[in-house]
């Protein structure tokens, strides 16, 4: 049986190379967008079997993504693929509804693998992750983005991308003075003072790669 994929990486190298590991292993590629948003709105739109996506993405990050894609299409199917191999990021992705979490160290075979597994509806994760799983909470749980919310999270990621008040409000549909009260109670969530101290937790915390 073809296993429909959506693929989403806003690297266009990794995802020619993934769209042809993926069609060499007998899988069919339906989409291939570059980010979250998009990732979202194709997978509504198309139904993927299985949507394969990087966790650092513009616009959305791939676990905003996730759980975005979750709470409108509970039956999606997820596969993370990552450059973060610590707790916090696995159990971001895992509790965000992701089944599975690829390293992209070990890439190749490990997502045909994981693909694969998904597509039955098990659970994959890539070997050195073995154990990862059970201490995942215990890292969320003592992590500063368990105090934010998933629409705190998305400003946050936008802010530090450097769009402006308004550009973010036209993006999520908010007013621009809502964008700046999230802003400020950012900040003060965090400990933070200024613009720059935010950009530097996002990029710390896997919220936004500025790549």
């Amino acid at each position: 049986m073809t296993i429909r994929v959506l693929l989403a990486d806003d690297h266009a190298v990794m995802r020619d190379g993934l769209q042809a590991l993926l069609q060499a292993a007998g899988s069919t590629v339906v989409a291939a967008v570059a980010d979250g948003r998009e990732a979202v709105r194709q997978a509504l739109a198309l139904r993927p079997d299985v949507v394969l996506m990087d966790i650092a993405m513009p616009q959305l990050n791939g676990v905003e993504a996730a759980r975005l894609l979750r709470a409108k299409w509970p039956q999606a199917r997820i596969v993370m693929l990552s450059m973060y191999a610590d707790a916090e990021h696995v159990y971001q992705a895992l509790a965000a509804g992701a089944n599975g979490y690829v390293l992209k160290e070990s890439a190749g075979a490990d997502v045909v693998a994981a693909v694969r597994a998904v597509h039955q509806g098990k659970r994959y994760l890539s070997p050195p992750l073995a154990g990862l799983e059970q201490r995942a909470a215990q890292a969320h749980a003592a992590s500063p983005l368990a105090r934010l919310s998933s629409r705190e999270r998305q400003v946050l990621q936008l802010v530090a991308e450097g769009h402006s008040s308004a550009e973010i409000a036209a993006r999520i549909h908010l007013s621009p003075k809502t964008v700046e009260t999230y802003r400020s109670r950012l900040m003060q969530k965090l400990g933070v003072s200024d613009r720059a101290a935010l950009v530097k937790f996002a990029v710390q915390h896997g919220i936004t790669s500025l790549t």
